[in-house]
């Protein structure tokens, strides 16, 4: 029989992903390794390769689909010698109905499910008055009462069209054993037209980690939260809920730092390797860290884990939402292949293709508005990292040098720091490591 294709977990902590994309459809034949769609977990969205070869009997979840939960079957593959058809509906869309082991007609264009032998536990047909009425009283009405409640008896073909068309089947006679209503009774059906009712009031909005507020009739429009968002609009709200924040600001020199970037890029310039001044930055964190381990560990309930090497996620910006991809062990790697790792990193991530052990997991973070303009803010701390570091623009400031004022190209930086796990003066003592390796940046290259 054909092997079930479940939503797979494309990261440690997936609960639920959309899927948005099929690269395949009912029919075609697959190989292990191929790809036969994209889901959009809470990061990225991915490929999902096909691990064994076969046909694609059904696809039993729409492209488009959210939240659909890990192990949900999403489609079908019949192997070599097995029928490609999909696994029989009828369960699911009659559960809790009495079978009576009648064996209906299947319409054209439907597909057939297996005959179900009755049981001794299957319980009788109950036989109503409804049994000698006239001619057509009983049959043709689509709807049974059982009890308290009611259905509608209509094949799956038939209620896919209704659905599509918009018809009502509890209006529709059904010509079918049982009343049973068939493709030929909804192809020339009307579809229902929904009576009049009053627009109803529209309550406040609410937004994740907010009370609800009015709107005060102002015109809006309103968008639907993409799963990064989500979890964006989630994590923020718990780390500031959860995590007490300290913050540490001061100011850097980058004269030096921009001087020697100059040099090193016309010297790489036949590498075709182009430092940026984040490039330099992030390896000024990574060896802060190392030089200053108090800082470089996170608060996890009774421990605090100590981490023995600087991994630094660096934030992007990207369409769908802020991602944080990681420069592994950035304190032992040359500036050179830090600024080719970020610029890999930063295109898959604003095209969504990044993998999960590219963006979890890292041991602090650099965030930098400064290309904006924005000379210094406060950034929240991405758990269960421990700290984050804001870093603006380099401006030209007035500034006092060995007792006399001059003109420098001046950064304001702002540590993040969760006080848990973060001594106040531990965190001073990195901000000024990391000071000290801007203002000194020969300190880089070793």
């Amino acid at each position: 029989m054909p092997t079930p294709i479940k939503m797979p977990a494309l990261s440690p902590t997936m609960e639920e992903g959309t899927l948005a994309r099929w690269l395949v459809k009912e029919g075609d034949q697959v190989r292990a390794g191929d790809i036969m769609a994209e889901i959009e977990t809470d990061k990225a969205t991915m490929e999902f390769e096909a691990v064994d070869e076969g046909t694609i009997a059904k696809i039993e979840v729409a492209e488009g689909t959210e939240s659909v939960k890990v192990g949900t079957v999403i489609a079908m593959l019949a192997g070599e010698g097995e029928e490609a058809s999909p696994r029989a509906p009828a369960a699911q869309e009659d559960k809790g109905t009495a079978l009576t082991g009648v064996v209906e007609p299947i319409e054209a264009g439907e597909e057939a499910a297996p005959a179900r032998t009755p049981t001794l536990a299957d319980p009788e047909p109950v036989e109503g008055p409804s049994a000698t009425a006239a001619p057509g009283a009983s049959t043709g009405s689509a709807r049974a009462d059982a009890g308290s409640g009611s259905r509608i008896i209509a094949s799956p073909l038939a209620k896919r069209i209704a659905a599509n068309k918009g018809i009502d089947l509890a209006g529709v006679t059904g010509s079918g054993p049982n009343g049973r209503i068939v493709k030929a009774d909804v192809a020339s059906a009307q579809p229902r037209t929904a009576p009049a009712r009053p627009e109803p009031v529209e309550g406040p909005r609410t937004t994740p980690g907010l009370q609800a507020t009015p709107d005060f009739g102002i015109p809006y429009t309103t968008e639907k939260l993409g799963n990064v968002r989500k979890v964006i609009a989630r994590r923020l709200t718990e780390a500031k809920q959860t995590i007490p924040h300290i913050y540490l600001t001061l100011d850097i020199r980058l004269d030096a730092l921009l001087k020697l970037r100059a040099e090193l890029n016309a010297a790489l310039e036949p590498d075709g390797i182009k430092l940026s001044v984040n490039d330099l930055l992030i390896k000024a964190l990574a060896k802060a860290l190392l030089r200053v381990p108090a800082c470089n560990v996170s608060f996890a309930g009774e421990e605090l884990r100590r981490y023995e090497r600087a991994d630094i996620s660096v934030a992007v910006a990207a369409p769908s939402g802020l991602i944080t991809p990681i420069i592994v062990d950035a304190g032992t790697k040359g500036v050179a292949q830090i600024s080719t790792e970020m610029k890999a990193l930063a295109a898959k991530a604003r095209e969504g293709k990044l993998q999960p052990h590219e963006y979890q997991g890292g041991t602090a973070s650099l965030s930098n508005l400064g290309m904006y303009g924005i000379k210094q803010f406060d950034a929240v701390i991405n758990p269960p990292q421990a700290m984050i570091l804001a870093v603006g623009a380099g401006e030209k400031r007035p500034f006092v040098v060995d007792d006399a004022l001059t003109v420098a190209t001046v950064m304001s930086a702002t540590g993040s720091f969760d006080h848990r796990a973060i001594d106040g003066a531990d965190g001073a003592a990195l901000m000024q490591a990391f000071k000290s390796l801007v203002e000194a940046p020969l300190g880089l290259l070793t």
